[in-house]
């Protein structure tokens, strides 16, 4: 599998890391984009971010990296002999129902097709294909080459042997797969980061707390334990004996407070203009690159720190 090529079809931000992730492992990548433009700027751009990695320690030879990456503005010849499809298009289902029409023409019969998408099941971008089997959904978590998790997620057509291929080779590229075994809208990374924000947008509406103090509490709290381990381990070490003593002490709190919960929208206009001028005040518009390129370099680090750590 080390020879193998695959294809990025989407120039974007997450096909431009998708493309590094691969390239990084070894593997030949074709990057298709349908707009021009996008692809004249695209190996300079991920040039940048290889950089950028070598500074941190986590790539070692960018030239060879990038060198893996063939542009493409061709779509057939982009996927001629390829063994795998990550799809990077629009978050719109005729969109990639379209998309994906054409992926089917212009591949070979037992390349893998999969999907980008944060939330949208394949079965509603993939039934009306001559070979659904084939197709299913990768969902990174951006910038996949810093942050290794991939959601894979079949359809109830896509095939066992897809279904382990796509697995296999997410080990491969040293991506961190987990299978979700049926369908769900937002999948468990989304469904899981949407309760939090739910419950977060909540707590600040009502007045309990500031966003800036909601944010502490994440990452000089919880976020420290949650960089290492999940909840479920985190519940399981914080009793004498594990989850069910830990159920037995805190479970009539926590369905407590789940019984609070209101059916309203978080998602309010007025609560998220609030929030926005709270958020402004700390960080101006005009610094929200800057700090994007911030969190990037705390990640790297934090990736550093964690591979250099026994049983990471």
């Amino acid at each position: 599998m080390m020879t193998m090529t695959v294809a990025v079809v989407g120039a974007g931000l997450i096909g431009r890391a998708w493309a590094i992730v691969f390239a990084r492992a070894g593997l030949a990548v074709r990057l298709y984009d349908v707009d021009h433009l996008q692809l004249d700027s695209v190996l300079s751009r991920i040039n940048e971010s290889l950089e950028d990695l070598q500074k941190a320690g986590l790539v070692e030879e960018p030239a060879a990296i990038l060198a893996r990456i063939d542009a493409q503005s061709d779509l057939t010849k982009a996927l001629t002999g390829v063994a795998y499809v990550q799809e990077c298009g629009p978050e719109d289902v005729a969109a990639k129902q379209a998309i994906y029409t054409q992926l089917e023409a212009a591949s070979e019969p037992d390349t893998i097709l999969a999907s980008s998408t944060s939330g949208i099941v394949a079965s509603q971008f993939t039934a009306h294909l001559k070979h659904p089997e084939r197709c299913l959904v990768a969902h990174p978590v951006n910038p996949p080459y810093l942050i290794p998790l991939v959601e894979v997620v079949p359809s109830n057509t896509t095939s066992a042997q897809v279904i382990e291929r796509t697995m296999a080779l997410m080990r491969q590229v040293e991506q961190e797969p987990i299978l979700v075994n049926k369908e769900v809208q937002g999948f468990i990374l989304n469904r899981l980061q949407g309760a939090l924000l739910n419950e977060a947008l909540r707590l600040f509406r009502d007045g309990y707390v500031s966003a800036e103090d909601l944010d502490k509490t994440v990452k000089h709290g919880l976020g420290l334990r949650w960089s290492f381990m999940g909840p479920f381990e985190t519940i399981d070490l914080n009793a004498p004996k594990g989850v069910v003593d830990y159920a037995g002490r805190y479970g009539p709190l926590y369905r407590d407070v789940d019984t609070q919960r209101s059916g309203d929208n978080p998602w309010e206009a007025q609560t998220l203009q609030a929030l926005d001028e709270q958020r402004r005040e700390a960080l101006p518009n005009n610094q929200l690159a800057g700090r994007q390129a911030w969190r990037d370099r705390r990640l790297m680090a934090l990736i550093a720190h964690k591979q250099a750590q026994p049983g990471s």
